[in-house]
């Protein structure tokens, strides 16, 4: 049985003219800037190095003026949000960095010590728990021996509670942000043009245009866009669009101490994550994918794409997303059809009775 995706013919019906789907090979051009313009730009996020340390979410909420939240979502207050070390939850009008922690852990089986029942320890009219039934007065002494010795200690990890073979407990650790698609239904749908692409490729909320109306926030197939509780406003990643007009790198980008988040022209970003990919795998890493690299996908590609280590439903990231505007054309055609029909009977039930 074959699986249709997002970008199978059989659901966008691979029209051509259909603006709102499909790979376009220069966006700032589809936006307007028919002149000489950059090269489209965006963020390559490496997982298999990032180490959790947050530095790109502080440096993103310092630079942009961020307020704290709480686990609540109230401002400038500072919460625990019970998830591990995730305090910020998930993306937001406030977090437009957001590092998940994923603990993947799995049962082993562990050497345990004998411990025997409680007041019968060494007797040997009493059968040791975990020891064999051999009445040695000497087997929970053994049992604790053959796990405390130097080698089981050697091979020992702490964190993890394993040993050899059995450590199977990994962190999954990944900074995510605004995909700025390149089929962008937030902006397809904002009625103000308070959401507008640069001359860089990257979409942009302007908070002074925005009324609040909320029409983005469904639109995006990720999740991504959220309306501050006081105001209604939206606010997202702009991919430090000031910074980048001042010729510097977005702040995140610049503050990663290991190169897990990267930025440059997209084209080079996608270059290197292939040769990355292929690195890991050669490697053994058979989990590895990229995810958002795809121009055919359901959003014609990302501006900000991952290198993930497993499914993308572990971190929180749909599996196959796509622009919710895309059947937009299809469904003005069949609304035009169906008006076209409703005239039709109704100016033939008016002709009919004429003849009467």
């Amino acid at each position: 049985m074959t699986s249709i995706s997002s970008a199978s013919p059989g659901l966008s019906q691979n029209d051509p003219k259909n603006r709102l789907f499909g790979p376009l090979p220069d966006v700032s051009a589809e936006a307007g800037y028919v002149e000489e313009h950059p090269k489209r730009v965006g963020f390559f996020t490496d997982t298999s190095v990032c180490i959790g340390c947050k530095a790109c979410e502080v440096a993103c909420k310092e630079w942009n003026t961020l307020p704290m939240d709480d686990a609540d979502g109230k401002r400038d207050a500072i919460g625990m949000s019970g998830m591990s070390y995730d305090n910020t939850g998930m993306l937001g009008a406030n977090s437009w960095r957001h590092v998940a922690f994923i603990e993947q852990t799995r049962v082993v089986d562990l050497p345990m010590p004998a411990v025997g029942l409680p007041g019968a320890k060494n007797r040997p009219d009493v059968p040791q728990l975990g020891a064999p039934d051999t009445g040695d007065v000497d087997t929970t002494a053994k049992a604790q021996a053959s796990v405390l010795n130097a080698e089981a200690l050697a091979e020992f990890d702490p964190q993890t509670g394993q040993t050899g073979a059995d450590k199977q407990i990994r962190w999954l650790m990944s900074s995510d942000v605004c995909k700025h698609c390149t089929h962008a239904g937030c902006l397809d749908v904002c009625p103000t043009g308070a959401l507008f692409r640069t001359e860089f490729g990257t979409v942009v909320v302007q908070q002074d245009i925005c009324n609040g109306c909320g029409y983005c926030v469904p639109s995006c197939p990720y999740g991504v866009i959220d309306q501050r509780k006081d105001d209604g406003r939206v606010f997202k990643c702009t991919m430090c669009y000031d910074r980048l007009t001042d010729g510097l790198q977005p702040a995140c980008a610049t503050a990663c101490p290991t190169q897990s988040i990267q930025f440059g022209d997209l084209d080079e970003l996608q270059a290197r994550a292939d040769a990355r990919l292929a690195t890991l795998q050669e490697q053994g890493v058979e989990t590895a994918r990229l995810y958002g690299r795809d121009e055919d996908d359901g959003v014609g590609g990302a501006g900000a794409f991952f290198l993930l280590l497993d499914e993308p439903e572990v971190y929180g990231l749909p599996p196959d997303p796509v622009v919710t505007t895309r059947d937009l054309p299809a469904m003005w055609k069949a609304a035009a059809t169906g008006a076209a029909m409703m005239v039709g009977v109704a100016l033939s039930a008016v002709l009919g009775s004429r003849r009467r």
